[in-house]
Formats: structure tokens, C-alpha cells, sequence
């Protein structure tokens, strides 16, 4: 049985996060799903304490036993709200229709830990933003394209909310990690039934196309009703502006690749189509 790993903080994304791993549950011939929270004690609101001033030794000692029964009292209240949090991911995926459900509360930063979880996993999904991202700013943070550089596994960033999927755009430019995107359709039923377009970004030459045309022919093959389009101009602004006009659902795409598309989502910027995109992203390393 292929199994999802939905990673949730409780946040506004977690909902959305639940939509779309009981989606992909469906798609995937009724997928389990391992639901994980991490306690990160980084995010913990630290103790404000001035040593600076002149106390005596007793009641420096006793601030210290307050000190340490006050963190003591937040682990708890951290860990209890993490098990609420997992009990409505239950709920709700289980309202969903998931059968097959693990939920798992552990401590640590996800960024930190995400490769030990998913090794079992044939699926991960993440949401966008987290609990201490800056909404109003859109701030995606390094916590996210930390978790992208380090799955092995297929990453599907879940959008502020699910709506269903009923299309998705490959955005294709040749580079190993899409024409690894391009095998996963054709094999994996995590997308079958979907509408496909194929999308490059740029100017033509013999070997986009003929790359193009393999693709082309093995989603053909597998099933899917291709349509293909090439446009010149800005990755970022032409995928964009490709979603918006057709309504597309999913993006799809190599979280590693090369010409434009590499630098929207390699190095400081890896998040930035993530971010302009208002849809979920499946991203393939």
C-alpha cells in the first residue's frame, strides 16, 4: 500500500493540507496516510529574563526553579495542543474518507528531521506557508525549501485552500528533474484522469523538441489527452499567467532544473513560483 506523509502545524494551511492528502489518497488506490507534527522548540516563546541587575543568590536560585517550572508547564501545553491538532487532522481526513491513518507527534524541526520521516512515504505534502510564516508579507521562509531539498520523494505544496483537481501544467524545459515529473504521470496514478498540458517556456531549438515529443508520446501512452504549448518570456510571469487563463489546478514541475526555470527555484529564490502561483505545486527533485 503507497503511503502519504501530511505534514501539519495547526496553522491556517492545515486544512488544505488535509484536502489534499485525502485527495491524493483517492487517486492513489486508497493511500494511508501518516499525518506528523513536530514540536519545535525553537518556535517556543523564550523566558525574558535580566540577569544584569544586583540579586541576591537565593532569589536567583528560586527565579531559576520558577524558570524552569513555567518552560516545564508551555512543553505541556505545547504537546497538548499538538495532539488536538492531530486529532482533527483525523477527523477530518476520516470525514474525507481516509481509512488507512497514523498520526505522529515528535520533537524537532521539520526542515531537520523530514528525511528520516519520509523514507516510507511515496508521497509528502506540505503546506505553503506555516504557523510563524508572515502571511501579509507572503513569506515562505527557509523551513519549506529546506523540505523541498531534502525529500527524495515527490513534495506537493498545498495551496491556502483545497478546491479540487480536476487539470494541471508540466512545466517542461528539458532537465532531469522534469523529464522525472514526465515518468511520474506516466507511471504513477497519482495524476491519471487529469487534463495534461505540457508547457516549455523559451525559444525552440531541435533538442527541446524532440525532448518535447518524448514526452508527449509517453503521457500519450499512458493515457492522458496532451496539450502542448510553448511561449516565450519569463518563466515565472508566462507559468502564471498559463494557470490563471486556463484555469489550471495543479502545477507540476522539476524542483531542479536548468536555463530561467533553475533560478526561481534554486537558491534564495526556490519558493518564488511556489509563492506567485495561487494553486498547489508538485515538485520532483
Amino acid at each position: 500500500m503507497a503511503n502519504i506523509l501530511a505534514c501539519t502545524d495547526g496553522s491556517q494551511y492545515a486544512p488544505s493540507v488535509y484536502g489534499h492528502a485525502a485527495w491524493a489518497s483517492g487517486q492513489m488506490d486508497g493511500a494511508s496516510i501518516h499525518v506528523l507534527h513536530m514540536l519545535n522548540p525553537h518556535h517556543e516563546v523564550p523566558v525574558k529574563t535580566d540577569y544584569s541587575g544586583s540579586i541576591g543568590v537565593d532569589a536567583r536560585s528560586h527565579l531559576l526553579e520558577e524558570i524552569v517550572e513555567l518552560e516545564a508547564a508551555n512543553a505541556k501545553i505545547a504537546a497538548k495542543r499538538g495532539q488536538l491538532i492531530l486529532d482533527d487532522a483525523e477527523k477530518v481526513l476520516r470525514d474525507a474518507g481516509v481509512v488507512h491513518i497514523f498520526a505522529d507527534q515528535k520533537h524537532g524541526k521539520l526542515s531537520d528531521e523530514i528525511q528520516h520521516y519520509e523514507r516510507d512515504a511515496d508521497l509528502v505534502v506540505i503546506g505553503k506557508r506555516g504557523s510563524h510564516a508572515d502571511f501579509e508579507k507572503g513569506h515562505l521562509g527557509t523551513n519549506l525549501e529546506r523540505v523541498i531539498r531534502s525529500c527524495e520523494h515527490p513534495v506537493l505544496v498545498a495551496s491556502r485552500a483545497f478546491t479540487g483537481i480536476k487539470n494541471f501544467v508540466l512545466a517542461f524545459d528539458g532537465g532531469e528533474s522534469a523529464k522525472k515529473a514526465v515518468d511520474y504521470a506516466a507511471s504513477e496514478p497519482l495524476l491519471k484522469g487529469l487534463d495534461c498540458y505540457l508547457l516549455h517556456v523559451g525559444s525552440g531549438n531541435a533538442k527541446i523538441e524532440a525532448a518535447l515529443a518524448e514526452a508527449e508520446a509517453k503521457l500519450s501512452k499512458a493515457g492522458y489527452q496532451v496539450t502542448i504549448e510553448q511561449r516565450d518570456g519569463e518563466p515565472e510571469k508566462v507559468i502564471g499567467d498559463v494557470v490563471a487563463q486556463d484555469h489550471i489546478d495543479l502545477l507540476v514541475m522539476g524542483a531542479y532544473g536548468h536555463s530561467k526555470i533553475r533560478h526561481l527555484i534554486v537558491g534564495s529564490t526556490t519558493t518564488a513560483m511556489v509563492r506567485t502561483v495561487k494553486i498547489p505545486v508538485l515538485l520532483f527533485r
